[in-house]
């Protein structure tokens, strides 16, 4: 069954059953867009880029947010020599579920010699929400990836504690059908103990996860440490082979958004080349 075919299945119950596909490929030096599916209530834009910047995709969620039974899912590829950059228009909300759990579902593909960067804003976790999700990135030989996530852990500007739910977060790397690197976190039931634990989230607010995937990646450890600084955040960056893994753990959101996003912009330049500089709809 096909991914669309899944999803229409899903979709019998009457609740928001999104599906994005999008496809690039690199002809005569430039990258061109050569698929693209769209379904209700996900929809990509492409907005223009300075000049040397790689194509950038947006998508945005119509609906406002992620609801209880709602099931998303998109699948990005860049084709043998694409440079690409994804991300979202604002920040994704995932409300509080009476019952029923959401599923977002990514899979990223990178061709031979192919640049992807997947940077998503900000994920705001609502007290007793329930989600989960899975990002599947695959490479082939000599392909790179820039790929990040932010959660924030309730919505502190209302005055709000992020004090139970049900939360997975998985993630899969693999290089030529070869697994580089899986993790997975699990929340459930009364989270207020494990964000306040000193051996959890030690009190923290919002976390970022930060990954490059390059056969050059343990060359950028020490450079990624220089970049990666100190302060009001608590982050820290980690090699395996094949994978640069960078961490942030805040107390508040905002600040965390701000370090981690000029981490990206220097990074990306150190590392692709590229202008230093966050996605066009991004505001820092």
């Amino acid at each position: 069954m096909s991914g669309a075919e899944r999803l229409a299945e899903l979709g019998r119950d009457g609740r928001a059953v999104g599906l994005a596909r999008i496809g690039f490929r690199s002809a005569g030096g430039a990258t061109r867009l050569t698929l693209l599916e769209q379904r209700t209530p996900l929809r990509v834009l492409f907005p223009r880029v300075p000049a040397g910047d790689v194509v950038e995709a947006v998508l945005i969620n119509t609906g406002g947010g992620v609801v209880g039974g709602d099931r998303l899912e998109v699948a990005l590829e860049a084709g043998p020599g694409a440079r690409v950059r994804a991300t979202t228009q604002a920040a994704e909300k995932v409300y509080r579920s009476a019952g029923r759990s959401s599923a977002l579902e990514v899979r990223l593909a990178v061709g031979r010699d192919a640049w992807l960067e997947w940077l998503p804003q900000e994920t705001i976790l609502f007290d007793g929400c329930r989600i989960g999700r899975q990002l599947v990135l695959d490479l082939a030989p000599g392909a790179r990836a820039l790929a990040g996530e932010v959660l924030v852990f309730g919505r502190a500007a209302h005055g709000e504690t992020l004090t139970r739910g049900s939360v997975s977060d998985r993630w899969w790397l693999r290089r030529g059908g070869h697994l580089l690197w899986a993790e997975a976190l699990r929340l459930e039931g009364a989270l207020a103990p494990c964000l306040a634990a000193p051996f959890g989230f030690a009190g923290a607010r919002a976390m970022a996860t930060l990954v490059y995937v390059g056969e050059d990646a343990a060359s950028w450890l020490e450079p990624a440490r220089e970049l990666v600084g100190s302060g009001e955040v608590i982050s820290g960056v980690t090699s395996l082979p094949g994978v640069l893994i960078g961490r942030w753990l805040g107390a508040d959101a905002h600040v965390l958004r701000i370090g981690y996003g000029r981490f990206v912009a220097r990074f990306r330049a150190l590392v692709a080349g590229l202008p230093p500089r966050l996605p066009t709809v991004w505001q820092i």
